[in-house]
């Protein structure tokens, strides 16, 4: 692209941030659209999603044409760097949306066998024992952490103790269980 190109593109970039110029952006889509779509594609797009970025990579240029300086790049430059960032974004969502279906924690468990489920009552058992020997303070503080699921600061406007009282009474419930239930385990 020589420079005589460039300043052309320029006007025309100018126009349509201006004046909306429909015969301006149709000459800019014309000439930009096919040459986007081409190396979107060799950057291992399909045809279909090329298309889809350069539409939205076009709508750019409707609509923000005026954010486009000729004075730090030519047009061909904003244009290619605004499709390359759309097509890392793109790239990024899909990844998000991809899991692998075999991963371990995305599985149902397995059957529990009988030994398993008498250990887990067994262990239950003696979690509500080492519960029921909290102070009543405490225990109604870790009722209302984990099995109401209100945060701290819920708690603490509930039941109208300062913040830093509730968070006190769930860590000493927290020592106090983690006693009772290492004496009771070894």
């Amino acid at each position: 692209m020589d420079a005589e190109e460039r300043q052309r593109f320029a006007a025309l970039a100018k126009a349509v941030a201006n004046d909306r110029d429909q015969q301006a952006f149709s000459i800019l889509f014309d000439y930009f659209a096919p040459r986007l779509k081409a190396w979107l594609m060799r950057q291992r797009m399909t045809s279909s999603e090329a298309e889809e970025l350069v539409q939205e990579i076009m709508i750019v240029l409707w609509h923000k044409a005026e954010l486009y300086d000729a004075t730090r790049s030519s047009l061909s430059t904003w244009l290619f760097r605004i499709a390359r960032n759309r097509r890392i974004d793109m790239q990024r969502r899909a990844n998000t949306r991809i899991f692998d279906e075999t991963d371990p924690a995305l599985q149902p468990p397995g059957d529990i066998g009988a030994e398993e489920i008498i250990a887990n009552d067994d262990r239950d058992a003696k979690i509500r024992a080492a519960v029921g020997q909290l102070p009543e303070e405490q225990r109604d503080m870790l009722r209302a952490a984990f099995f109401l699921g209100q945060s701290h600061s819920e708690i603490a406007e509930s039941t109208g103790l300062p913040l830093g009282t509730v968070k006190s009474r769930i860590r000493l419930a927290f020592g106090k269980l983690r006693k009772v239930l290492e004496r009771e385990i070894a």
